[in-house]
C-alpha cells in the first residue's frame, strides 16, 4: 500500500470528509494520509480512540509524533488533552489508550538520525510569543533544517511570499488558511514539495500545525507498527 509517497508532488486532503477505515485494532479508527505500506513504515494519520479502546505495545524504531486534536489520549506516561504534543524517540515504546475517547494527528518512522529528544509540549498552556504582523508563532521542535511550531493568525493577517527548501507540511486547526493555489477550512492537510513557494492569509482567526524543512532527506522505516 503506497499512498502519496511523492514527496515532489503537491497533496491537499479535506480530513473531515474522508471516511474512517478500520486499523488492526478494535476501536481504533484512522484515515490514511500518506503510507509507505499497511502496517509498516512511513505513515500520516488521523487516528480515532473509541471511548475505551486501547493500542497494544509497541514499538517505534523511529519515532513517533503526535498531536492530540480532541479528547484525552493516555499511555503509561500519562494523559494528554486536545494541544498535546508530543515527540516518542526512536527506540521508545508505548501501550496507547483513551478512556473516553480522541483523535489525533499522528506521524510514524519519520525523525532524522539522532533527533532522539523526547518532546512533550501542553500547547493549551503554553505561553506564547508576542505577536508579530499578526501571527504568533510556538515553536514545537527544531532538529537540524526540521522545525514544528504552531501558528495563530489574527483575522485579515497577510503572511509574506517565501519558499520552502525542504518542503512544509500543514494542518489546519481552525479557521481558514487562503493562498494563491486555493482555501483551506479547518481540517485541511496540506504538503508543499520541496522548492515549492506560496504566500498565505487568512480572513478570519487561524491556527495551524506546521512543518518544514524535513521532505528533502524523508526518513523511511523497513519495519515497525504503524497506527
Amino acid at each position: 500500500m503506497m499512498l502519496n509517497m511523492q514527496f515532489d508532488r503537491r497533496v491537499i486532503i479535506a480530513t473531515d470528509a474522508q471516511p474512517w477505515q478500520p486499523s488492526p485494532v478494535s476501536g481504533v479508527w484512522r484515515k490514511p494520509l500518506a503510507r509507505e505500506d499497511a502496517e509498516r513504515g512511513h505513515a500520516t494519520s488521523i487516528v480515532r480512540y473509541d471511548p475505551g479502546s486501547a493500542f497494544p505495545r509497541h514499538e517505534h524504531p523511529l519515532g513517533e509524533e503526535i498531536l492530540v486534536l480532541d479528547g484525552v489520549f493516555s499511555d503509561e506516561q500519562g494523559d494528554f488533552a486536545p494541544g498535546s504534543y508530543f515527540r516518542n524517540p526512536p527506540g521508545s515504546g508505548h501501550a496507547p489508550f483513551s478512556r473516553n475517547g480522541c483523535v489525533l494527528l499522528v506521524k510514524l518512522h519519520q525523525f532524522r538520525p539522532h533527533d532522539a529528544a523526547k518532546v512533550c509540549v501542553d500547547t493549551a498552556r503554553a505561553v506564547w510569543p508576542p505577536e508579530e504582523n499578526g501571527l504568533r508563532v510556538l515553536p514545537l521542535h527544531a532538529f537540524e533544517s526540521e522545525k514544528v511550531s504552531l501558528v495563530q493568525w489574527a483575522a485579515g493577517s497577510h503572511g509574506r511570499p517565501h519558499d520552502h527548501p525542504g518542503g512544509e507540511e500543514i494542518f489546519v486547526l481552525s479557521g481558514e488558511l487562503i493562498d494563491e493555489h486555493g482555501r483551506y477550512p479547518r481540517g485541511t492537510w496540506l504538503r508543499n514539495p520541496p522548492r515549492s513557494a506560496h504566500c498565505a492569509h487568512v480572513e478570519q482567526q487561524t491556527l495551524v500545525w506546521t512543518k518544514s524543512g524535513h521532505l528533502s532527506t524523508d526518513v523511511h522505516a523497513a519495519a515497525g507498527v504503524a497506527q
